[in-house]
C-alpha cells in the first residue's frame, strides 16, 4: 500500500462574512471524513482543506457547506484542472505548433491545448489525474523539440476572487433596494394610520407590502439560510433573523379574524435592517481588506522581452525565468529578476514602505510591481508566477488574516452555544411575560418614563411578542464574530503597506508580550560586509605609501578583507599599483613585489617569522585597534614594518536608533554571535546593548534560546537573517527575519522585514501591540453589548425595531474601531526620521 498525497480544495463562500459563520462552516466540514486542516479566512471568504485519498470531492463539500446555510460561490482544487505552460524554442510557425498540438492532443487527460509561436509558449490544460509535466515535456521532446521550461499552475477561475466579491456585493445591495422601498411605503403609511387618520384596508396593503421583503427575493435567501441550517443541526445567525421576522408577520395576519395589534410593519422592519446590516458590514470589510486587493493588482499584467532579437509583449503570466525584459522609464517591473544592463533608481515602497527609490545597477535583484524612475534596465527573470515576492507577500497576509488569535477561543466558546441560548431566553421571556405579566408590568411603568416606545398599557400577548422578538434580534453574534478578523486584516494590511509581514495571528498576541529582543550580529545589527577604518603609519612613513602598497598587493586577492583594503584605498584617493610575484598564505597574509619593494602583510606572528622589524613601535596602536573590535594587519616592505591598516564590520546606520527604540519598549536586548568576545562587547558597547553571548556556534544559537526563555519565561524574540539562523529562528517565540536575508530564514520567521532594517522592529512590536489592543476592544465591546441588551429586551424595555439597528450599529462600530488603526498608521509617514548617529564599527574576526 502506498501513502497518496492529499489535495487541497478552496471553497469560495462569500456569505462567510464572520468567525461565528466562519466557526460553523468548520465544525459542519470536520463532520466529514477524510477531511483535515480546515483553514477559513473571512477577509477573501475562502474556506481550504486537505482533503484524504477517499476523502469528498469539491461538490461534495459545496453541498454540506450549502446544508449549513451558506451559498458557496466557487470551488478550486481537488478534482479541478490544471494548467502547464511549456516553453518550447523551437516551435517556429504554425507547422511546429500543429505537431505539438497532434502530439499532445494524444496523451490521455489533455483537455486543451493553446500554441504561441510569438512567444514559444504552449499552454495545456490537464485533468487532475492527467499527465504533469515532465510527461508533457517528454512527449514534446519526442516530436524533436527542446522544452526550456516548464511551469505549472492552478487553472484561472472564469471569476476571481473580487469578481465573486463584487456580484454578492450587487446581490446584497439589491436585495436592500428591493427590502427598502416597499417598507419605505409601510412606514410612511403607518405613521397617519396610527397618529392621525386610520386607513381603509390597511392591514391588507401592508401585508401585501411586507410578503416580497419578507419572503421573496428580500427574505428568501436569509430563510433559506435558516432551514438548511437547522436541518444541518447548526445555528447561523440567519436563525435570529428568521424567527424576528416570521413569527410576527404571521401573528399580525390574525388581525384579518381578531382585532389586534399588527406586527407586519416590525417584520418587514427587522428583515430590511438586517439587510442593510449586511450590506453595510459588506462595504465595511472590503475597506478593511483592500490592503490585499490593492497588492494582488500592483503588478504589471504584459512585460516587454526580448525573442529573437526583437522586443515583443508578452502577457506575465507566460514570462519564464531566464527571459530578458526591458524596463524603460515609467515602467513598473513585470516580475521578480536580477539587472543585466543600465543603471537607475527604483521606487520600492510598495515592498519596503520607504519612499526614497533605490539605485541598481548590473548585478543587483528587483522586486516585481516596483517602478523603474529613470533609466533603461535589461533585466533578467529570475521568479515568476507564484514564487515573486509580491506572490509570497499575499500569500503571507493571507495566512495571517485566516490565522486563529489564542484569545479568539474566548469568543468561539461563546458563539457557538450563542444560538441556542438565545433561543432558549427568548422563549423563557415569551413564557414569563404570559404568565407573570403583573409582576413585570412595574419594570414597564418605569421604562415608560424615560423610554417612548414603552407602552405598559399594551395587551399581554402584545408584551410577550415585542420581548421574545427584542431578544432574538439583539442577539445577533455578528459582532463578537467581526472583532478578531477585522482588527487582523487591518493591522496586517498596514503592515505590508511599511514592509511589515506578520504570517500568523498567533505571532500578534506573543508578540505583544515579548520582553528579550535576541539579535544576531553579522548582517541584522551590521551590514556584514567589512570595511576600512583606520590606517597607522611609523613614524617617518607617509600614509599614502602605506595604502597604496597595502593596497597593490591585496588588490591581488579576492579575500573580503583584501577587498575591503583596496575599496577603504580607492575612498581616499589612493590608486592600487601593479604587483608581481603575488603569494597568499591563506589566513595569514599575503605577499608581493611592487616595484621594488617587496611587501609583506599578514598578522604579527607570520611577519615575526619573516624576520620583519620595528613591530614594537606598532603594539600600543594595534592593542587599541583590537581592543575596539577591529581586525588589524600589518604592512612591511623589505624586512621594516611600514604601519597597520584596520578592518572592520560596519554598523548599519540605524542600529544604534533601533536598541534604543526597543529599550523604550521595555525589552531587555541580547546579541549572540559566533564571532569572539572583544569583538563582541565592541559592538556591544557602541550600540547599547545589555548582554552579550559570544562564540556561539550556528547549532548552538538554539540553545542559547531555550535558556534565555527558561530564565525569562516564553517572552523571547529573535531577529536574524541567515541559513544558521532558521531552526533559532522557530525556537524563539517570535521568530523576526531580515527581508534582504535567506529564504529559509524568512520561511522560518513569524514576522519578515522586508526592507531589511532593525528599526522595523519596533514598529512591528507597535503594530502588533495596536492591533491585539483593536482585537480585545472589540472582544469587550461586542461581549459587553451582548451581556447588556439581552435582558434589556428580555424585559420588554426594547423595542424590536430598536434592537434591529442597534445590532447594526454595533456590527459597524467594531469594523469602525479597527479602521481606526489606519488613521493612527498613516501611509506618508512609515516612520520616524533616521537616527544621525554616526556608523559604529565592529569586528570581523581573523582573516580565514
Amino acid at each position: 500500500m502506498t501513502d497518496s498525497t492529499p489535495t487541497t480544495i478552496t471553497l469560495t463562500v462569500p456569505g462567510m462574512g464572520s468567525d461565528h459563520c466562519a466557526g460553523i462552516v468548520r465544525k459542519t466540514l470536520e463532520r466529514l471524513d477524510g477531511v483535515n486542516d480546515i483553514q477559513t479566512n473571512i477577509a477573501n471568504h475562502h474556506v481550504s482543506m486537505t482533503i484524504e485519498e477517499g476523502g469528498p470531492d469539491g461538490d461534495a463539500l459545496k453541498k454540506a457547506v450549502e446544508g449549513a446555510g451558506y451559498d458557496v460561490a466557487a470551488v478550486s482544487g481537488g478534482a479541478g484542472k490544471q494548467q502547464v505552460r511549456l516553453t518550447v524554442p523551437g516551435m517556429g510557425s504554425d507547422h511546429c505548433a500543429g505537431i505539438i498540438r497532434s502530439t499532445l492532443a494524444r496523451l490521455e487527460g489533455v483537455e486543451s491545448i493553446d500554441t504561441n509561436i510569438a512567444s514559444h509558449r504552449v499552454a495545456v490544460t490537464v485533468a487532475r489525474d492527467g499527465p504533469d509535466g515532465d510527461a508533457l515535456k517528454s512527449a514534446v521532446e519526442g516530436a524533436g523539440y527542446d522544452v526550456a521550461a516548464v511551469q505549472a499552475d492552478e487553472a484561472e477561475d472564469a471569476d476571481s476572487d473580487a469578481e465573486i466579491e463584487e456580484a454578492y456585493l450587487s446581490q446584497a445591495r439589491k436585495r436592500l433596494i428591493i427590502a427598502a422601498v416597499p417598507t419605505t411605503l409601510i412606514m410612511l403609511l403607518m405613521m397617519p394610520h396610527m397618529f392621525w387618520q386610520p386607513i381603509p384596508g390597511y392591514l391588507a396593503i401592508i401585508a401585501v407590502l411586507a410578503f416580497p421583503v419578507v419572503f421573496l427575493y428580500g427574505g428568501i435567501a436569509t430563510h433559506k439560510s435558516t432551514w438548511r441550517s437547522l436541518k444541518n443541526g447548526t445555528f447561523n445567525m440567519d436563525v435570529l433573523i428568521s424567527m424576528g421576522s416570521l413569527p410576527p408577520y404571521l401573528i399580525g395576519l390574525v388581525g384579518f379574524v381578531y382585532p389586534m395589534t399588527s406586527f407586519i410593519e416590525m417584520a418587514a422592519t427587522i428583515m430590511t435592517f438586517h439587510l442593510l446590516g449586511r450590506y453595510l458590514e459588506a462595504l465595511a470589510k472590503g475597506r478593511a481588506s483592500q490592503a490585499i486587493r490593492r497588492l494582488m493588482n500592483l503588478g504589471a499584467k504584459t512585460a516587454r522581452v526580448e525573442r529573437d532579437g526583437e522586443e515583443v509583449e508578452v502577457p506575465v503570466k507566460e514570462l519564464a525565468p531566464g527571459d530578458i525584459m526591458i524596463i524603460r522609464p515609467g515602467d513598473k517591473i513585470p516580475t521578480d529578476g536580477e539587472v543585466v544592463e543600465g543603471e537607475s533608481h527604483l521606487d520600492e515602497s510598495i515592498a519596503t514602505g520607504e519612499s526614497i527609490p533605490v539605485y541598481k545597477s548590473p548585478g543587483d535583484s528587483v522586486i516585481g510591481a516596483t517602478i523603474n524612475k529613470e533609466g533603461r534596465l535589461r533585466v533578467k527573470a529570475t521568479r515568476v508566477g507564484g514564487d515573486t515576492f509580491l506572490s509570497q507577500v499575499v500569500r503571507l497576509i493571507d495566512q495571517a488574516q485566516g490565522s486563529r488569535v489564542p484569545i479568539q477561543e474566548f469568543a468561539d466558546r461563546m458563539t457557538g452555544r450563542f444560538v441556542p441560548a438565545v433561543l432558549a431566553i427568548a422563549l423563557a421571556s415569551l413564557i414569563a411575560w404570559a404568565l407573570f405579566p403583573d409582576a413585570l408590568r412595574p419594570i414597564l411603568d418605569w421604562g415608560a418614563t424615560f423610554l417612548p416606545w414603552v407602552n405598559p398599557e399594551a395587551a399581554t400577548p402584545v408584551l410577550a411578542i415585542l420581548a421574545a422578538i427584542a431578544v432574538l434580534v439583539i442577539a445577533c453574534p455578528c459582532a463578537l464574530g467581526l472583532a478578531t478578523p477585522t482588527a487582523l486584516m487591518v493591522g496586517s494590511g498596514i503592515g505590508a503597506e511599511r514592509g511589515i509581514l506578520i504570517r500568523s495571528g498567533e505571532a500578534i498576541q506573543t508578540f505583544k508580550d515579548v520582553k528579550v529582543m535576541v539579535l544576531d550580529k553579522t548582517g541584522t545589527i551590521t551590514r556584514g560586509e567589512p570595511k576600512l577604518t583606520e590606517a597607522v603609519a611609523t613614524e617617518g612613513v607617509d600614509e599614502n605609501r602605506l595604502l597604496t602598497l597595502a593596497a597593490s598587493v591585496e588588490n591581488a586577492s579576492e579575500h573580503p578583507i583584501a577587498r575591503a583594503i583596496v575599496d577603504g584605498a580607492r575612498e581616499r584617493d589612493v590608486k592600487p599599483g601593479e604587483v608581481s610575484e603575488f603569494r597568499s598564505t591563506g589566513a595569514r597574509g599575503v605577499s608581493g613585489k611592487v616595484g621594488d619593494e617587496a611587501v609583506l602583510i599578514g598578522n604579527r606572528r607570520l611577519l615575526e617569522e619573516e624576520g620583519v622589524t620595528g613591530l614594537e613601535a606598532l603594539d600600543d596602536a594595534m592593542g587599541e585597534l583590537e581592543g575596539k573590535g577591529r581586525t588589524v594587519v600589518i604592512v612591511a616592505a623589505n624586512g621594516q614594518s611600514l604601519g597597520l591598516v584596520a578592518v572592520a564590520d560596519t554598523l548599519k546606520q540605524e542600529s544604534v536608533e533601533a536598541i534604543r527604540g526597543m529599550h523604550d519598549l521595555g525589552l531587555h536586548v541580547v546579541m549572540i554571535t559566533g564571532d569572539n568576545e572583544r569583538a563582541a562587547r565592541a559592538v556591544a558597547d557602541e550600540v547599547g546593548i545589555d548582554e552579550v553571548q559570544a562564540g556561539v556556534l550556528p547549532e548552538g544559537k538554539v540553545d542559547a534560546i531555550r535558556a534565555l526563555q527558561e530564565k525569562h519565561g516564553n517572552h523571547v524574540a529573535m531577529v536574524g537573517d541567515g541559513i544558521n539562523d532558521a531552526a533559532a529562528l522557530k525556537q524563539a517565540n517570535v521568530g523576526i527575519a531580515i527581508g534582504a536575508g535567506a529564504d529559509v530564514a524568512i520561511e522560518a520567521a513569524d514576522v519578515t522585514l522586508v526592507r531589511g532594517e532593525l528599526t522595523a522592529v519596533v514598529d512591528a512590536m507597535h503594530l502588533s501591540r495596536a492591533t491585539f489592543g483593536k482585537i480585545v476592544q472589540n472582544l469587550i465591546w461586542a461581549s459587553a453589548y451582548n451581556v447588556a441588551a439581552i435582558p434589556i429586551a428580555a424585559i420588554g424595555l426594547l423595542h424590536p425595531m430598536i434592537g434591529v439597528i442597534a445590532m447594526t450599529t454595533s456590527s459597524l462600530s467594531v469594523i469602525g474601531n479597527s479602521l481606526l488603526l489606519k488613521r493612527r498608521y498613516a501611509r506618508e509617514q512609515p516612520r520616524g526620521e533616521p537616527s544621525t548617529a554616526t556608523p559604529s564599527v565592529q569586528a570581523k574576526g581573523d582573516r580565514s
